[in-house]
């Protein structure tokens, strides 16, 4: 079926194509490698993650052209990433509002049979949103607590090493999650106190030092456009 540039102008796909529309459920998906490979796809994509949004907002909170953003949401809603919440009628006109999917669940054998592609284009829009919410937050007097934190470290470690530390890492997030379950115990009755939105970050890879060589095809953005 054939859809017009203008019939389908804000992203807007009708039922019967929106219906043969399935979920990404695994990362080795080649859409979700083509998903992630712009930019404000990863952004449009956080957002979605957080709330539902049509694309006459999303344009809004982006400073960024309705009819680019509107693109972007449709290409993610074929792709199966996003999914039709709502409709509603403002000033005569039809506003579709989105919602991110679930992110593809990954097991670690999983991780490792997909492909590089696949790996590298999730690592990169994660780092995306990670410099966007780092950065966003800090300008807003996010790392201002006196217990806020950051911290690089550079590390050598053997096979063994390396191990004891993932496994560390995976005992800490399994605490997280059950201080996040306290909280939302005690909120439900009724005895938390103010909710705060926290963000948290851990990475576990191995670093290319920063006087090593990068590597062929790669660019330092900030460097390129003479950040």
């Amino acid at each position: 079926m054939r859809i017009s540039a203008a019939a389908d102008r804000y992203g807007l796909l009708p039922d019967t194509i929106r219906s043969l529309t399935s979920q990404i459920e695994n990362i080795s998906d080649p859409r979700y490698v083509r998903a992630l490979g712009h930019p404000l796809r990863v952004r449009i994509l956080a957002i979605l993650e957080e709330r539902t949004a049509s694309a006459v907002e999303l344009s809004r909170l982006l400073h960024a052209d309705i009819g680019v953003v509107a693109y972007h949401v449709r290409k993610l809603h074929q792709l199966g990433l996003i999914e039709l919440e709502r409709e509603t009628r403002v000033r005569g006109a039809i506003q579709r509002h989105y919602r991110a999917y679930e992110r593809p669940r990954v097991s670690e054998e999983a991780w490792g049979q997909a492909p590089p592609v696949a790996k590298q284009a999730l690592i990169d829009a994660t780092l995306q949103q990670i410099h966007d919410y780092g950065r966003a937050s800090n300008a807003a007097g996010g790392f201002d607590r006196a217990d806020a934190h950051i911290t690089r470290t550079a590390l050598k470690l053997d096979r063994e090493g390396w191990e004891k530390l993932a496994a560390s890492l995976m005992r800490v997030l399994a605490e997280v999650g059950e201080i996040e379950q306290e909280v939302r115990d005690r909120a439900t009755a009724g005895e938390a106190g103010e909710l705060d939105d926290v963000g948290l970050v851990m990475m576990l890879f191995q670093a290319l030092p920063f006087s090593s060589p990068r590597p062929e095809g790669y660019t330092d953005s900030h460097i390129a456009d003479g950040d």
